[in-house]
Order: structure tokens, then sequence, then C-alpha cells
């Protein structure tokens, strides 16, 4: 028999995608990677802001807030633009979708 899948609540998927971005995206790259010599956007900054928005929301899950499809969808599409960056500056190999 087929179980039926059912989809997480969104604090539980907000969660799953705050580990997914952590997992996936070279926050730890040293300085003298993230400055090379082509650079198509400050990778630096746009980490620096990544991992804020992450930190942002962990602390707003721990306080009990409840995110809306929307706060998902609009993390998505950041760690989705900022993944791009780091792939053109060659610091970020093409993630899997999913």
């Amino acid at each position: 028999m087929n179980a039926k899948r059912t989809k997480p609540d969104t604090r539980t998927a907000m969660r799953q995608l705050i580990d997914r971005a952590r997992r996936e995206i070279p926050f730890n790259l040293p300085e003298e990677v993230l400055c090379g010599d082509s650079c198509q956007g400050c990778s630096s900054k746009l980490l620096i802001y990544l991992e804020n928005e992450l930190d942002g929301w962990e602390s707003e899950l721990a306080k009990g807030k409840v995110p809306d499809l929307r706060d998902l969808s609009r993390l998505v599409g950041k760690c989705k633009k900022i993944a791009g960056v780091l792939q053109r500056n060659r610091l970020l190999e093409k993630l899997p979708a999913g």
C-alpha cells in the first residue's frame, strides 16, 4: 500500500529550509577565497546577509512564531539567488533541486 505523504507544517518546513541552507551553503569560506579575481556580486556580504536571515528565523521559531507560506517562499528565493551568485563566482557547485 502507498502511504499518503503529508506535507510538513510551516514551522517544520522553515526549520528544514534553514538546516538545508546551513548544510549546503559554504558560510565558512576564508575571506581570500570569497574575494577572488572574478567577483560578480559580493559573496562575503551576501553570506553575512543570508546568515543573519537564518539566525533571525531561528530566533523567531524559538519564540514560537509560525511562518506563513510567504515567509517560506521569500527565504527560499533569497537562498536561491545567493546560491546563484556563489555559483557564478565559482564558490558553490550547482545544488540539487528540491
